[in-house]
């Protein structure tokens, strides 16, 4: 018994201190290179804290860009999505209700021109970013409410842009950085 006993102390005891010590302090100091040293990416506008970056933010204003929709309304304490698989009725009909009422807003998009991503919530329900095609089909909306040119408002869009990273993964647009942006042109 004692063979067994004593290895399993010495090795929970090793694991303990890697895992619960070393690991976490190893991905901390890491996290220090990061945008926002590890705390987050702060978005400021006119000095001020207006968001974060990598946090999904709601804009129901018809004079912004929308981004995607939360299950858990952007409840930045804890993630999660709904668990309603695509088949779930429940889910058929919330999913309905976001293309209905993109519609109303968006009246010259058809419905097969939407993105499926401006009506589906993300995993975690704090997705902050689009892509842009979900940027560009809301274009004619904003332009004609802020009387901004269109064109203006796409070279933002591509201004807004990150590339793709090494290659790796799809081009994508923050939408509280592009609404902040689009609050700044005169």
């Amino acid at each position: 018994m004692k063979k067994y006993i004593l290895p399993s102390v010495i090795l929970t005891g090793l694991l303990a201190i890697l895992l619960a010590g070393i690991y976490p302090l190893s991905l901390s100091g890491i996290a220090r290179f990061a945008p926002g040293n590890g705390g987050g990416e702060k978005v400021l506008f006119n000095d001020r804290i207006v968001g974060y970056a990598n946090v999904g933010q709601k804009f129901t204003a018809d004079k912004y860009f929308q981004g995607r929709p939360s299950a858990i309304d952007y409840n930045a304490s804890g993630s999660g999505g709904s668990n309603k698989g695509p088949s779930n009725p429940d889910y058929l009909k919330i999913v309905q209700n976001r293309i209905d009422t993109f519609m109303v807003h968006n009246p010259g998009v058809k419905k097969e021109e939407i993105p499926v991503e401006l009506v589906t919530a993300s995993g975690s329900g704090l997705d902050p970013d689009l892509s842009p095609a979900a940027a560009r089909v809301q274009v004619p909306r904003i332009a004609k409410i802020r009387g901004i040119e269109v064109e203006k408002l796409y070279n933002l869009i591509d201004q807004q842009t990150e590339k793709q990273f090494f290659g790796l993964g799809p081009n994508k647009i923050n939408i509280l950085k592009l609404n902040v942006a689009l609050d700044q042109i005169k």
